[in-house]
Parts: C-alpha cells; sequence; structure tokens
C-alpha cells in the first residue's frame, strides 16, 4: 500500500509539472515583432495604413489628432468589438500596415532606443533582455 501512494504522488508531480511550467505570461513591448498597439509615428518615415480614412466608432473632436494603432488581423476589420481593448472608442484611428511596422518602425525604434541607453557601440551593458511592460495577450499596449 505504501509503495501504491508513493508512486500514485510521483505520478501525480510528474503529470501536473508540465502543466504549471505552460502557465507563462509573456510580455511584449513596443518596437518588438509582436507588439500590438499604440505607436508614437512622430519622426518616423509617413506610414503605410490599412484603410485611408481613419475610422471612429465614437464622436471624436476634429481638434484632436488621429491615433495609430497596430492590431492582430481581425481587429481593424471588426474594430467596435475591439476599440476598448485599447481605449481608443472615442478617436480616430489609423492602423498601420504589419509590414511598415516591421520594415520602418522596428528598426528606427529599436535603433533610437539602443542609441539612449547603451554604450558608444549600442550595447546595453545594463542586462536587459527586452523585459516589456505588455500584457499576455498580446496587446503590448504601456500604461
Amino acid at each position: 500500500m505504501k509503495r501504491f501512494l508513493i508512486a500514485a504522488v510521483i505520478a501525480a508531480a510528474t503529470v501536473t509539472t508540465p502543466a504549471l511550467a505552460a502557465d507563462v505570461g509573456v510580455s511584449v513591448s513596443i518596437g518588438q515583432p509582436g507588439f500590438y498597439g499604440r505607436l508614437d509615428i512622430g519622426g518616423y518615415p509617413q506610414p503605410q495604413v490599412i484603410y485611408r480614412q481613419p475610422i471612429a466608432i465614437q464622436r471624436v473632436p476634429m481638434s484632436r489628432p488621429p491615433i495609430y494603432l497596430r492590431v492582430p488581423p481581425g481587429h481593424a476589420k471588426h474594430w467596435s468589438k475591439h476599440c476598448r481593448e485599447y481605449t481608443a472608442c472615442g478617436e480616430r484611428v489609423y492602423f498601420v500596415q504589419d509590414n511598415w511596422y516591421n520594415r520602418e518602425y522596428v528598426p528606427r525604434y529599436q535603433q533610437k532606443h539602443r542609441d539612449r541607453r547603451g554604450d558608444k557601440h549600442g550595447n546595453d551593458n545594463r542586462g536587459n533582455h527586452g523585459n516589456g511592460h505588455g500584457n499576455d495577450r498580446g496587446h503590448g499596449r504601456d500604461h
């Protein structure tokens, strides 16, 4: 009986350990390929956008500038369902194309921030390994 209990405990530990290890949060920050959220376009090349006109779900004062977002496929198409996730229902929104984000925005963002925090060779000697402030749903919005 004692051997049976020990075997059962070992088997239970073996089965539950992978399940616990799989529950890992992912953090993606702006300037990384998996980031979705608001982008600061100032100082970057003119973004390529999905739609020519900004999308607005609610009335927005025209004096307020539009915002630029990178969103997962389908979010732009069904924006009224997803705008709350980005705190952008009351904004005029341009959705940037993924290829522009990856080809233009990411390299310039990374270069700009590497130059600010690194040494003269662009190396970051503080041991920062890309720990961002995104959430685990893939919407890396920094607040």
